[in-house]
């Protein structure tokens, strides 16, 4: 993909296409590869995650590495809260451990804007961290696509 490319489906959004647009979210970033994920975003994108600032692809991939180093065996789903035009809001959960067996559940939400290409172009995350043990995981499928028949953030009542 090239920094010019589009990155369907492209604004103005309805419900059925903003759906597909956090669901290719959801599935990039199970990927766990930064710099694949990366290519969603604009080259000079605007990031707050958690209570970090970042811009341009380079700081997400240097992001994204350092956290997907650090969450072992991470499964993440979004979920839509919101939309408008270029704009999405998702609220998501994703699992995870640390590199003693520590298992987290965060929480969180995103605000995101997108260009006309379809990249996203600001994105603000909010999320916290629950220690949980393994036994309270939610999150089973093979690393990786979540699976369709999965069930949602709703259905598990997260």
């Amino acid at each position: 993909m090239t920094q010019n490319a589009t990155r369907p489906p492209l604004p103005p959004f309805t419900l059925e296409t903003a759906r597909q647009k956090v669901r290719a979210a959801e599935d990039g970033w199970n990927t766990r590869d930064p710099e694949r994920v990366s290519l969603a975003y604009t080259v000079d994108s605007k990031w707050r995650n958690r209570a970090e600032f970042i811009t341009g692809r380079n700081e997400i991939v240097d992001l994204l590495t350092r956290k997907w180093n650090r969450e072992l065996d991470y499964r993440l789903i979004k979920e839509l809260w919101a939309f408008t035009d270029n704009r999405i809001a998702v609220r998501f959960a994703y699992e995870w451990h640390d590199d003693a067996g520590n298992w987290f559940r965060s929480y969180g939400n995103e605000n995101w804007e997108f260009d006309a290409d379809g990249l996203m172009a600001i994105r603000h995350a909010s999320i916290n961290d629950l220690p949980i043990k393994e036994t309270d995981r939610h999150f089973h499928w093979p690393l990786g696509r979540r699976p369709d028949n999965h069930a949602s953030l709703s259905d598990l009542g997260l």
